[in-house]
């Protein structure tokens, strides 16, 4: 069996879980990822990667020939300065990807803006009311017509809030740090890591080209609801909450702007998926039995 050519444009928590999710799976792999510092060797896992520089300056060329060799390529860098600097690459060098069986595009759903608490899914209307919003729908739109211009396969997951064992509400209780902004009717969307990791792993044979899917689990929350939850798990006091007035976090008022429940089903049915972690709750407490 031939090994599968994985190309990775960033390497955080979604694209190293992707990888885990594969080697689990004990499949035969290729790896190669970008990251901002100059091109070097790393290890993960006791594999030996090569790690090419990627940024908006300075680029490593040999990435060219690593791409066109790749049958998958996840891009997980978020737009620099409002622009998206790997579909901006992709027009500047490829005429076309003929070993690639997809592309995924790793968007937010903060595409969606505010919806005052209902539901969203992926043929709602997108009015995105934050930066990273407006530059995660752009990023999309330009991903989408590079996709028809140069003819290769493109998937566009919109992703809830991710949390992990390296970083969810537990951890942050215990520091000191969770800070709850008392708002009423604010529903959020979020998504254990590995559901992400294992849909990824799933789209490598069940996969439809051009589709959007939003990636969330079955629970919009508040996030109250959620910190009261995981204090509970701790046996800490609840936090206190704040007026939105007092946020000084730019990124914290943004978060807040936004109330919506974010629809799963099509994901769910296409991949034939039911979730490791349906909810914060069975998300918490697995994270609490075993890294807390």
């Amino acid at each position: 069996m031939s090994k599968l050519k994985v190309f990775c444009f960033g390497f955080g928590q979604v694209a190293e879980s992707f990888v885990n999710k594969l080697i689990y799976e004990k499949k035969a792999f290729d790896l190669s990822i970008s990251s901002r510092q100059e091109t070097h060797q790393v290890e993960f896992n006791n594999l030996k990667i090569n790690s090419y520089q990627f940024t908006n300056s300075k680029i490593d060329a040999s990435i060219i020939e690593k791409v066109e060799e790749a049958n998958y390529i996840l891009i997980s860098i978020p737009p620099v300065d409002g622009k998206d600097i790997v579909v901006d690459y992709f027009k500047a060098n490829f005429k076309n990807i003929e070993n690639c069986n997809w592309v995924t595009y790793l968007s937010a759903t903060s595409v969606y803006g505010d919806h005052k608490g209902d539901w969203v899914n992926e043929r709602s209307i997108t009015k995105p009311t934050s930066k990273n919003g407006t530059d995660r729908l752009n990023a999309e739109k330009a991903w989408k017509s590079l996709s028809t211009k140069i003819n290769f396969p493109l998937q566009i997951f919109r992703l809830a809030g991710i949390y992990s064992h390296e970083f969810n509400i537990l951890k942050r209780l215990k520091s000191g740090k969770a800070q709850i902004v008392n708002k009423k009717n604010h529903f959020f969307s979020r998504i254990h890591v590995e559901d992400i990791a294992n849909i990824l792993y799933r789209s490598i044979k069940n996969f439809k080209n051009k589709e959007i899917y939003n990636i969330c689990d079955d629970k919009p929350a508040p996030q109250g609801e959620v910190a009261a939850y995981g204090a509970k798990l701790l046996k800490l006091n609840q936090p206190t909450s704040i007026e939105l007035e007092e946020v000084e976090s730019e990124m914290l008022k943004n978060f807040y702007k936004d109330s919506k429940k974010v629809d799963n089903k099509k994901m769910k049915t296409f991949f034939n998926y039911s979730l490791k972690f349906p909810t914060y709750v069975e998300g918490l407490n697995h994270i609490f039995n075993n890294n807390i």
